[in-house]
């Protein structure tokens, strides 16, 4: 089964991110705007509970901490997504890092850059005409993070909730 650990901002930063994925996101159905802190793996039934339990562990060494969202930037020439930029403070490097070590059979494609995609899949004219305007909207979020989710797949390819792990570290 494939799974997946993500950060779920607030319902307001969701909100914001959901009015660009509308048109911009073919997986906007798919999946509530996140932040990946390990995106795609497989794993078995047996496994998963292994892994959530060390995730659990994972959690409670972490306080809740503040995610600046400031801009929309993009991957652009790796890839044409565009992206809600969150500044990657030590804590939510950190908390990336103790979680892809969890998984280390399943190493990162790419380098964490903490963000929130609004559109992907994009032609190369669509991603310009898009970047074009949203880079020059102004963004100013802060808000405080205090858990992350174990997602699983389903068959539609929709994601879903396994577990919700609350930072506690005190």
């Amino acid at each position: 089964m494939k799974y997946g650990i993500v950060i779920f901002p607030s319902k307001a930063l969701q909100d914001k991110a959901n009015s660009f994925r509308k048109r911009y996101d073919p997986h906007y159905a798919l999946i509530p705007p996140h932040i990946t802190l390990k995106s795609t793996f497989e794993v078995n039934d047996v496994d998963i509970k292994d892994i959530a339990d060390q995730l659990h562990q994972i959690a409670q060494r972490f306080s809740p901490f503040q995610i600046n969202v400031t801009k929309f930037s993009s991957f652009q020439p790796v890839n044409n997504v565009i992206y809600m930029k969150i500044i990657p403070e030590p804590e939510i490097v950190d908390l990336h890092e103790a979680v892809d070590a969890v998984i280390a059979d399943s190493p990162s494609e790419y380098a964490f850059v903490p963000h929130i995609t609004v559109g992907q899949n994009l032609s190369n004219d669509e991603h310009s005409d898009v970047y074009s305007s949203l880079r020059l909207q102004e963004v100013n979020h802060e808000e405080t993070i205090d858990r992350f989710h174990l997602l699983y797949q389903l068959d539609n390819g929709s994601w879903t909730v396994y577990e919700t792990f609350r930072l506690r570290k005190e």
